[in-house]
């Protein structure tokens, strides 16, 4: 069982990138799906979080406003939509099957499936 994020790449402050977030062997439509990131030398940042059941997203104040995620079902894809990039939204991006979306941001538990990351560097 894998989740394998795509869609890093190099942009410059104020452009846009979208990633994308695949499953195999897992049908993400059953999972509370987050977005993490991390940038160098700092702590992992829950920045999304997408319940099963449809209802609103959790979104970091960092990025709320900027960031959309959305699913397709058929693709059993997850998505986040990056605008207005700004240089420190530069981090490994990753998405992860979460234990539940809180308003705190999303919680992970032992059982909780990573992606392996994906780079997105933001140049000023």
């Amino acid at each position: 069982v894998q989740l394998v994020e795509s869609g890093g790449g190099l942009v410059q402050a104020g452009g846009s990138l979208r990633l994308s977030c695949a499953a195999s062997e897992l049908t993400l439509e059953n999972y509370d799906i987050a977005w993490f990131r991390q940038a160098p030398g700092k702590e992992y940042e829950g920045i999304s979080c997408s319940p099963a059941s449809g209802s609103a997203p959790y979104y970091a104040d960092s990025v709320k406003g900027r960031f959309t995620v959305s699913r397709d079902s058929a693709k059993n894809t997850r998505y986040l939509q990056m605008n207005s990039l700004k240089p420190e939204d530069t981090a490994v991006y990753l998405c992860a099957t979460a234990s539940d979306c809180s308003g705190d941001g999303p919680i992970i538990g032992e059982f909780s499936i990573w992606g392996q990351g994906t780079q997105v560097t933001v140049s000023s």
